[in-house]
């Protein structure tokens, strides 16, 4: 996956994350961010990790986004990996 199509989908995390009250608080209250940051860093790729790291904690988020949606499961991990900070570790 390109940084572009990652980006965007990264995006619809957040717009759908946005949308949702009872987990909105839950993602502000974790990375200490508010309702203006959100503006304010929406089009940063490091955020945009933050909201992918975010989404993929729970795999009934990772469901629910992807089922609105209309994406396949694994895509939230494959666009994280093409964000940022996002490549696999190799310890050795």
């Amino acid at each position: 996956m390109n940084a572009d199509t990652a980006e965007t989908l990264a995006l619809q995390a957040l717009t759908w994350l946005v949308g949702n009250d009872e987990l909105l608080p839950v993602f502000l209250g974790a990375t200490g961010a508010d309702a203006k940051d959100l503006r304010a860093r929406a089009d940063q790729p490091e955020f945009l990790s933050s909201v992918l790291d975010f989404l993929m904690m729970d795999d009934a988020w990772v469901m629910a986004f992807c089922d609105a949606h209309g994406v396949a499961y694994e895509m939230p991990m494959r666009a994280r990996m093409s964000l940022p900070g996002g490549a696999q570790v190799h310890w050795t």
